[in-house]
């Protein structure tokens, strides 16, 4: 058996290649690469796009200079034909996603109710009553947000005096994300049990989502993820991805 790698004493042939893949969790990696090779195939670059993108990509490295470059590949042990080549394979990704994904409106239409993002003042606590009593000092208007949330509050929104956002509706607790999306800015909530919180709640701003270029590249990711996704469990079933939500990301 031939070997192919040798990490220190260890052999690999190319029969325990597949299984150590398998074991080490990177077999689905291996998998989408290889989709994504086949994918883009039929799609090329001319030279100018990919010397544009290829300055674009240290341009949004920061690296201005040569000097800049040279440390930059020698930290990473790369050298400039393979930046090149990731540059170019991103490119061409790109222009599968808008090869594939050309019509979102629909999508969009779709996504819109958890892409719109929201701002708004929290207070979460464990015990109840303290709870029903920042309730009424908040609608009685003796104190603010700002003032209780950095004494009361149980968790990192206490840092910013209530404050969070802006932060989209799709990554909130779906209880969390309904209560805000049925009351008005300014409007406030009174203790409400979410898990194990009881949470004091006003809207502070509502920030529509618009069908603009950044949008566009979103809703395409999403696609592309999911078509990606769906072909690596077609060929790895055991594969399988799960998303969360928080109930109060910063």
């Amino acid at each position: 058996m031939s070997v192919i790698l040798q990490v220190r004493e260890q052999k690999v042939t190319a029969e325990e290649i597949i299984p150590l893949l398998a074991d080490y969790q990177l077999l689905p990696q291996l998998l989408r690469e290889m989709i994504i090779d086949q994918a883009i195939a039929p799609f090329d670059c001319t030279p100018e796009e990919e010397e544009k993108a290829y300055q674009g990509f240290y341009l949004q490295q920061r690296l201005k200079t040569e000097a800049e470059r040279q440390a930059w590949l020698r930290d990473r042990n790369m050298t400039p034909e393979q930046v090149r080549k990731l540059v170019i394979r991103a490119l061409r990704v790109e222009k599968f996603k808008q090869a594939t994904w050309n019509e979102l409106d629909a999508y969009f239409a779709m996504r819109k109710p958890q892409l719109d993002r929201v701002i708004y003042s929290v207070i979460r606590t464990k015990d109840s009553g303290i709870a029903q009593e920042i309730y009424f000092r908040l609608q009685a208007e003796e104190q603010s947000f700002a003032e209780l949330a950095p004494k009361y509050s149980m968790g990192p929104e206490a840092r910013t005096k209530g404050i969070v956002g802006p932060v989209e509706l799709g990554k909130l607790h779906p209880t969390l994300a309904k209560l805000l999306t049925v009351i008005q800015p300014g409007q406030l909530i009174p203790p409400t049990p979410i898990d194990n919180w009881f949470v004091i709640l006003r809207l502070e701003k509502i920030l529509p989502v618009e069908l603009n270029d950044l949008t566009r590249w979103q809703l395409r990711h999403e696609l592309f993820l999911k078509w990606l996704g769906q072909q690596v469990a077609e060929l790895n079933p055991m594969n399988h991805v799960q998303e969360d939500t928080n109930l109060f990301p910063m």
